[in-house]
């Protein structure tokens, strides 16, 4: 079974990561199916809007940490984050309308892919966080921004800095998510609102976003240069190879 899915129909490209067992979390094969999945839904004219979601009980719960820190075929940190942050920018750059349905762990990379939607609709089970800084590290493709953008800065470094989880309710207060469902109400209230928008004339939809997203995509570019530099210099840092060496260990 593939990893990623794209169904399309009724003017909605529904794009599903689909490791469940997993709780959809994103090792290399998956993240080149997803990045080959996107280019897909936004080449293709009959999806006019783009639905993000997850199989299983969760959106996205992240970098599998089964390959977190390993580079396929020798690729560098810088290389590896920069391929990982034009896979974001491309998501950031569709001129579609993108809403992400999002249940369960919303993690790490899982939730920079939810923020950097359009629109976020959340199931009462949402579990956000960041989980990075346990690993000694930081977000690299846009989490840094896009929460200061949606929560503010207080926040952003409150998500940031401690790794803990919060839950729909207080995602929803924060402006991390836009509407809360239960949970076996979130795929078809997330289908109707899509189906609204493939319904609204294209052009419109792609100028109301480029003007939005105008205000601060500048912004979000410098920092996304600067999340790059950070992770890369944290990966290479003692504190990362310390806690490395000990998770190593202890899988033994």
């Amino acid at each position: 079974m593939p990893n990623v899915t794209l169904v399309v129909a009724d003017g909605v490209g529904t794009l599903s990561l689909n490791r469940p067992h997993r709780h959809n979390a994103i090792d290399d094969a998956t993240h080149d199916e997803l990045d080959r999945a996107w280019q897909r839904a936004s080449a293709d004219d009959a999806a006019k809007v783009i639905v993000l979601r997850g199989q299983g009980p969760s959106f996205c719960s992240g970098r599998d940490t089964a390959q977190l820190g390993e580079r396929p075929a020798g690729e560098s940190d810088l290389s590896f984050v920069r391929r990982h942050q034009r896979t974001r920018i491309a998501q950031l750059d569709c001129p579609k309308p993108v809403i992400a349905a999002v249940r369960g762990y919303v993690l790490g990379g899982g939730l920079e892919m939810a923020l950097a939607a359009d629109i976020r609709i959340g199931a009462t089970d949402v579990r956000m966080a960041f989980p990075e800084i346990r690993y000694g590290l930081m977000t690299d493709t846009g989490g840094a921004p896009l929460a200061t953008m949606l929560a503010g800065p207080s926040r952003a470094k409150w998500l940031l800095m401690t790794g803990r989880q919060i839950d729909a309710a207080r995602a929803l207060d924060w402006g991390l998510l836009d509407e809360v469902v239960p949970p076996e109400e979130l795929d078809d209230h997330v289908a109707e609102l899509a189906r609204e928008l493939a319904d609204k004339p294209p052009e419109a939809l792609a100028m109301i976003k480029q003007t939005v997203d105008g205000m601060w995509r500048g912004a979000l570019h410098g920092a996304l240069g600067a999340e790059l530099l950070g992770q890369v210099a944290l990966f290479g840092g003692e504190d990362y190879q310390e806690r490395k060496r000990a998770r190593t260990e202890g899988a033994r």
